[in-house]
């Protein structure tokens, strides 16, 4: 066996026999990894574009925000969503006081690390935010897993 990296989708049966017998033939000290996939590039496309939409055509406190902004914004407002909902994300945030105690710093949530589920629920969370907002979408079409 290699020291190349190998990837497993278990998409069917053979998947599922390869990975198995690469486990079995994995040197002493080697590590297996079985997780959830994380998100499409497509998916973080799509949503950067709503983002953009929103931060184009939105106003937070009677101002214009950047889109980095809104898009922290947006993703703190989906995590209390996913929390409310019962279904937190699996690398849920906080907020914490600033070393001076003179902020709040938000913590831990990063869109680069949403898995396929999260990242579709993040775009159907911002189809409703910008539906109740008015925005009109540059891409209209969803994205499918």
């Amino acid at each position: 066996m290699s020291n190349d990296k190998r990837i497993f989708i278990f998409a069917h049966d053979t998947a599922r026999k390869l990975a198995a017998a690469y486990c079995m033939q994995a040197p002493a000290g080697y590590v297996c990894t079985i997780q959830e996939p994380t998100k499409k590039r497509l998916q973080e496309e799509k949503y950067h574009s709503m983002v953009g939409d929103i931060a184009d055509q939105c106003l937070f406190m009677q101002q214009k925000w950047s889109r980095e902004d809104w898009k922290r914004l947006l993703v703190d407002a989906f995590a209390k969503a996913m929390r409310e909902a019962g279904t937190p994300l699996h690398h849920d945030g906080r907020v914490v006081p600033s070393l001076d105690h003179e902020r709040v710093v938000q913590l831990g949530i990063q869109t680069r690390e949403f898995r396929v589920k999260e990242a579709i629920n993040f775009i159907d969370y911002l189809y409703a935010y910008g539906n109740e907002n008015g925005v009109v979408w540059s891409e209209p079409e969803r994205v499918e897993p």
